[in-house]
């Protein structure tokens, strides 16, 4: 591929347009032919995938006025040259520096960005970062920046704005391409829990550094054919007006019982068998909190989530309350394609390389051990590994014949206006839609504001996920039609309830592969020392990518810890050997300090390595 992260990247409109494209098409890796030559007679080989076959019906509608946009180019977009050839990402390094603009003041903990990513998701990536609006002081207030030992986070409350009673601005096609570098866009929808493993992890590795996070400011559920904000910390309730005297008691008092349920097992024993919804309405609630607690506290299934099941996950969801805000989750300031690149940019500090437009043809395996002792790439290139560590879409057809997909299905809207507008324009929203029909699955809705660098200004971007049961477009269409305005600028509104409605500007819907929770034993005839790794999975957080990473780390390395604090950069001793390689010519910069600084790392892209620097 020619950017990062597989299918947790994030892209720029233009990078994502060009994703739909390779998508729709599916064009297969060239490969070299004399690579049989290099095998010997004790080898043997196991082939490896030519094409992604992990995303499936791709559909993209515009609903914007596409008028004259064909001429329109990315504003400060790279040339394809640099983006897609053969200089990859050293070029645009290399643009990057030409390009900055100077800025005179930036977000908290903007050192961590600049001059561009270690390893961004697109290789455009790290300048789009440059010329990006850069956070006003009222938005970045309540941005938060993962410290050494916790969270340091400013004001929680959502920067404010005029209240939005005014018509939306008119937003053209041409203009959403213009501005497409304001946009990362995720392939995967997720935010993260406040006390999840992944906030742990990025806290105790010191991978934080790298990230900034902004709170999710609102909890939305869908009742009686309208969207309605959830009350869900002990402030919040009290200070509900859509809720009554009395509800707010019961509410408290069931969400205090959850808390602590573990020490009151005789009110909730002889309901084990029962789903967690039948228990529910043994509480003494009234049917609108049954349904917030179901569908937005809890956010489990109404037929299949047992009690306990439910009671553990309205505990999660209130133990990650108060930590950094009134809600318990973080998003990452440019998209969640940012996470994976924390990791790659700290391994890079440290030695790692990445090559992009890389392919491996082959796994060459040893007869006598059965292990694989090295690969082949599209170069006819020899590589000699202990361990190979891949993504089970790189997995052939054959290796695979066992193993049984589900899928996810996954939509992308730009609108022009909050789901639910209030006094604040700059909201992070998640809303869990119930199922249309029994039987179907609830659509998570995650609605991202400008001020998350993820889109541009006046826009939103709706995130919309749910396991598959038909394609993406079947399962998530009557969720946007209940939620979105889908008429053109030019069709006449058909109802009255449209005209309050946000409007779609432009859509996309794809099935993406859940490739998480297949047992090892389902793959055939895997050597020894290959690790095969699921692509992301439909759940909201991240635990099942974290917890896998740890597994085969240890699989590996049973006596190393998992991912350790860094040392200091003055700590590290290096051997001559170790700096051996920047002394041969991969460096690009002559001037800088064999010792690297935590602002400082190398980062692939082909076959180079360049050294990053701290200006800050």
């Amino acid at each position: 591929k020619n950017y990062y992260g597989g299918n947790w990247a994030s892209f720029s409109f233009s990078g994502l347009l060009s994703w739909i494209k390779e998508n729709q098409q599916k064009t297969d890796v060239g490969e070299c032919e004399d690579w049989r030559k290099l095998i010997l007679e004790n080898e043997e080989v196991i082939s490896l995938n030519k094409t992604d076959k992990t995303i499936e019906h791709v559909e993209e509608f515009c609903f914007s006025n596409q008028d004259s946009a064909e001429d329109v180019e990315e504003a400060g977009a790279l040339s394809k040259l640099h983006v897609f050839g053969s200089s990859g990402a050293e070029g645009a390094a290399q643009e990057s520096e030409k390009e900055r603009a100077p800025t005179g003041s930036a977000s908290p903990g903007a050192e961590s960005w600049e001059p561009e990513k270690a390893a961004g998701s697109d290789p455009a990536s790290a300048t789009e970062r440059n010329d990006t609006e850069i956070t006003s002081e009222s938005e970045s207030s309540h941005n938060t920046a993962l410290g050494e030992s916790t969270l340091e986070l400013g004001k929680t409350e959502a920067a404010p704005s005029e209240i939005s009673t005014q018509e939306p601005k008119k937003i053209t096609y041409s203009q959403i391409v213009r501005e497409g570098r304001r946009f990362n866009i995720d392939l995967v929808s997720k935010l993260l829990y406040s006390r999840g493993l992944l906030i742990d992890l990025l806290i105790k590795s010191n991978v934080s550094r790298y990230a900034e996070f902004k709170n999710a400011t609102r909890i939305l559920a869908f009742w009686e054919g309208k969207v309605e904000q959830v009350p869900c910390s002990r402030a919040d309730v009290f200070n509900s007006r859509q809720l009554t005297m009395v509800e707010k008691r019961l509410l408290m008092k069931f969400l205090t019982f959850c808390l602590e349920y573990e020490q009151h097992p005789d009110e909730y024993q002889d309901y084990e068998n029962s789903t967690f919804a039948q228990f529910l309405r043994t509480r003494k609630l009234t049917p609108s909190l049954q349904h917030f607690i179901l569908h937005s506290i809890a956010m489990v299934s109404e037929t299949d989530c047992s009690t306990l099941e439910g009671l553990q996950a309205t505990k999660k969801f209130l133990q990650c309350l108060g930590r950094y805000g009134n809600t318990p989750f973080l998003f990452p300031l440019y998209g969640q394609g940012e996470i994976p690149q924390c990791f790659c940019r700290m391994c890079a500090v440290f030695g790692g390389i990445y090559c992009l437009r890389h392919s491996v043809q082959c796994l060459v395996v040893d007869k006598e051990s059965g292990r694989c002792k090295a690969i082949l790439d599209h170069f006819g290139q020899r590589i000699s590994a202990n361990y190979f560590v891949v993504e089970d879409s790189y997995l052939s057809e054959s290796t695979c014949k066992n193993v049984c997909y589900r899928q996810i299905s996954r939509a992308v809207l730009i609108t022009d206006q909050s789901i639910l507008k209030t006094d604040s324009e700059q909201q992070v929203s998640i809303l869990r839609m119930p199922p249309v029909d029994l039987g179907q699955p609830a659509v998570c809705v995650i609605e991202l504001c400008s001020s998350t660098m993820t889109c541009m200004k006046d826009t939103y971007l709706v995130h919309l996920t749910c396991p598959s049961t038909k394609t993406a477009r079947e399962d998530l269409e009557p969720v946007v039609q209940k939620l979105f305005n889908l008429n053109t600028e030019t069709e006449k509104e058909s109802e009255n309830e449209e005209l309050g409605k946000p409007r779609v500007l432009w859509a996309v819907y794809f099935n993406m592969r859940d490739s998480s929770g297949i047992d090892r034993s389902s793959y055939d005839s895997l050597p020894s020392n290959v690790y095969v790794c699921s692509g992301p999975d439909s759940a909201l957080g991240s635990d099942c990518a974290v917890k896998q990473a740890e597994t085969i780390f240890q699989e590996m390395f049973p006596t190393e810890e998992f991912c350790p604090p860094p040392p200091n950069p003055e700590d590290i001793i290096y051997d001559e050997d170790e700096l051996a390689p920047e002394d041969s010519g991969f460096n690009n910069s002559p001037e800088t300090k064999p010792e690297p600084s935590p602002e400082e790392g190398s980062s692939g892209g082909g076959t180079a390595v360049e050294q990053e620097h701290n200006e800050g």
